[in-house]
């Protein structure tokens, strides 16, 4: 872990902005795409960045926004990881966003963010939160595998109820389905299952597949070697050195992914999900004031 004073902490267009305010991660997952060398990374992944002076750059960035909007963070580093345990630079920032009446779109594997459920729901009450889980397998064992320092499947789950009982919306990134590995009807069903009963608002999936590139690809085939011996082989056969890996039970996961969303009334596309996430809804701080 090393420090860094940043000097922007915010990008995106006017209706949306997103902000990282670690780079790296220590979580381990087998297949992140954030590895990859297109992101230029100048320092090993596991040697987390940490932008120290986040919270102080997004107060001065809040303060001079004349129109509210949603502010997303986890999508290129988890802001749960076990260094936010000590440094709470995440909770600091959302302090920030509840202080100026903004908006949150938040994503996670971890169930650290229930240390922060209180900032959470009234961010919620007063403005809007979206909690974003990812669930790539039902089985717990595989997990431990595929995604071996943060906290299980079920216990994602529960994390997925208790913002339920909060009346805090979340949305559950169903991604990536590894082909050979996770690429089963009854893991996809299982999770969805989970999604229906959690009250999930939506479930992103992006063709029940995978996408590999230089540096993600040969840590994940390091990975297979590890755990799955012979099945790299097996990749390189079917997918080469493409960076789109589709199941080859892609069409019938797709149809069972409809079907249950449809049957349930989730989101089924990233559009929609996207669109629900970033949205924000500037009568719910009207609402808000006379609820007080």
């Amino acid at each position: 872990m090393h420090f860094v004073d940043a000097k922007t902490i915010l990008s995106g267009s006017n209706g949306f902005q997103g902000m990282n305010i670690y780079r790296g991660c220590s979580h381990g997952c087998v297949y992140c795409d954030s590895r990859s060398r297109c992101y230029q990374f100048t320092h090993p992944f596991e040697d987390i960045e940490v932008k120290q002076n986040a919270p102080e750059l997004l107060e001065t960035a809040l303060r001079a926004k004349r129109k509210k909007c949603m502010i997303g963070t986890g999508s290129m580093s988890d802001p749960y990881m076990h260094c936010e345990e000590k440094l709470r630079l995440t909770r600091r920032c959302l302090e920030v966003i509840r202080k100026y009446g903004f908006g949150v779109a938040i994503q996670t594997k971890s169930d650290r963010i229930l240390q922060d459920i209180d900032l959470l729901d009234e961010i919620n009450r007063a403005a809007k939160c979206v909690v974003q889980i990812t669930l790539t397998t039902y089985d717990d064992e595989l997990c431990s595998i595929l995604e071996p320092n943060v906290c299980n499947t079920k216990r994602r789950i529960e994390v997925l109820e208790k913002m339920q009982e909060r009346g805090i919306p979340t949305v559950v990134w169903m991604t990536p389905i590894l082909p050979f590995i996770n690429d089963t009807v009854e893991n996809v069903t299982a999770i969805l299952n989970e999604c229906v009963r959690a009250g999930v608002k939506g479930v992103i999936d992006f063709g029940m597949g995978l996408t590999l590139r230089e540096g993600d690809r040969e840590y994940y085939y390091a990975a297979l070697d590890r755990h799955f011996p012979g099945m790299k082989e097996r990749y390189i056969r079917r997918y080469g050195n493409a960076y789109e890996l589709p199941s080859p039970n892609a069409d019938e996961l797709k149809e069972v992914f409809r079907k249950i969303c449809r049957e349930n009334g989730m989101l089924a596309t990233p559009e929609e999900c996207f669109r629900f996430m970033y949205e924000f809804p500037e009568q719910n701080v009207q609402m808000s004031m006379f609820d007080e």
